[in-house]
């Protein structure tokens, strides 16, 4: 067999030995006696996992509307393909990596959990005790899956999508379950340290946006960036509606990670919507202040700024400060994204680590400055309210975070490229992703031309 034929049939092949192996793997009954759950709790906390798997479509739209014509349908599947991936990828080890009993506090024993072995018959999770386990695992598999998928906006244009599902498989692995572990695990060493990360500001958006820097250095300039093309978003209203369903998603993401229909849920909630309000005008007025004229993508852009700023905060907070986290985390992310564009030659595609990476990084120190204890007792008191250890306490593990991803994601992306091309060709990349990846072509519909022989459809393209 061929080394071209093996790529192909090794996927599958790796599929099919999951599938069988699932055969085998002996089922349990699940616990009978609900009567120590809240049905409250789990009819939110079911519509908060829901919620938050619509971030994954509202993504590609984001995403997708942003990139040129050529692209739109690669980088849209290459958003929505970690559903599917990742989602398999769960079941198997992915959520005993996270979850699992803790090793030395790094890392998930895989066979605690291997095959979601106890998971459905065993008792709830510690930090969930009113919901089944399995139904924490489904909430948390949703933010496992949407993290690879926000890499996707650095490396668009340019990067093969067979190369892509392996660093997905890769970084779900090895950057996001340790980083979810330490951080959201009892015994995991950032939680340990006292680090307070309420719905993913490091394992989520600091993974994230590192590693969309390490794959934008790894995969380097786009021939278009190289030229100084001037490029123009494909489809500006699918950036607003995916903007608007990423923000309703991320109720679920933040109010969500409550773990239940309380009070807590209700101010994260709250600090949601007020940092998301906040960044959007910041990012707006900010850009007027600058000279320029007040955009849809600006607003929509400083909005999920102030989303991913927000979330590591959302329940630790108050509503008030929640409004000053929105608005420098959209000033820094704009900065930032200048700078980029002006004083460097960096080619990440949609400037996911400007404003995942330094959004995620800005939410993690403001955590440490604004968390209040009248907010939330299982939390700690900043520094504005006299405690100055705490904010160390986040540095460092910010510290940690940002180390670790972008050195263990560096790795992996010459990895992959040792094993699949990263790139595609010259031809490929400007032929567009859409064609060359998978042979499918962006449309908008089509318009009935009058000609001489008669009606014709024509491509809206």
């Amino acid at each position: 067999m061929s080394k071209i034929t093996l790529r192909r049939f090794l996927p599958f092949l790796l599929l099919v030995v999951v599938a069988v192996a699932a055969i085998f793997i002996p089922s349990k009954p699940a616990l009978v006696d609900d009567s120590k759950y809240n049905q409250a709790d789990i009819t939110w906390m079911l519509v908060a996992t829901a919620m938050v798997f619509v971030m994954t479509p509202a993504l590609a739209f984001f995403y997708g509307g942003m990139v040129n014509r050529k692209n739109v349908l690669s980088t849209m599947m290459k958003s929505v393909v970690a559903a599917g991936v990742v989602g398999v990828l769960w079941i198997v080890v992915g959520y005993s990596l996270c979850f699992g009993e803790s090793v030395h506090g790094f890392i998930g024993n895989p066979m605690t959990h291997l095959f979601y072995k106890d998971v459905v018959s065993g008792p709830a999770w510690t930090g969930a005790p009113t919901i089944p386990k399995s139904l924490f695992s489904m909430f948390q598999l949703m933010f496992a899956i949407i993290t690879p998928g926000l890499v996707v906006g650095a490396i668009a244009e340019r990067m093969r999508f067979s190369a892509y599902v392996l660093f997905t498989v890769l970084f779900s692995l090895l950057v996001y379950a340790p980083l979810a572990h330490w951080s959201w695990h009892p015994d995991g060493f950032l939680a340990k340290m006292g680090a307070l990360d309420f719905a993913g500001g490091t394992v989520v958006h600091i993974s994230a946006g590192c590693a969309a820097l390490a794959g934008a250095l790894v995969l380097k300039r786009r021939k278009s960036h190289i030229g100084g093309e001037e490029t123009h978003p494909a489809n500006i209203p699918y950036v607003l509606i995916g903007t608007g369903l990423l923000w309703f998603g991320w109720f679920g993401f933040n109010a969500g990670s409550a773990g239940s229909a309380g009070s807590l849920a209700v101010s994260a909630f709250s600090t949601t919507n007020t940092a998301a309000a906040a960044a959007g005008l910041s990012w707006m007025f900010f850009d007027v202040l600058r000279g320029k004229k007040p955009s849809v993508v600006g607003f929509c852009v400083g909005a999920v700024v102030g989303l991913v700023a927000i979330t590591p905060a959302a329940g630790y907070v108050a509503i008030p400060q929640s409004i000053f986290i929105g608005v420098l985390g959209a000033v820094i992310s704009n900065m930032a994204v200048h700078f980029k564009a002006t004083k460097t030659v960096l080619d990440d595609t949609l400037d996911v680590f400007p404003c995942h990476g330094l959004g995620g990084i800005v939410g993690m120190l403001l955590t440490g400055v604004f968390a209040t204890l009248t907010v939330n007792k299982a939390g700690a008191n900043g520094l504005l309210y006299g405690n100055p250890t705490f904010f160390f306490t986040q540095l460092k593990a910010m510290l940690c975070a940002v180390g670790y991803s972008f050195v263990v994601s560096f790795a992996i992306f010459k990895f992959v490229n040792f094993i699949v091309p990263l790139r595609v060709s010259e031809e490929e990349e400007e032929e567009g992703l859409d064609a060359s990846q998978h042979d499918e072509k962006y449309t908008q519909g089509t318009l009935l031309i009058a000609t001489p022989e008669g009606l014709k459809e024509q491509e809206i393209i």
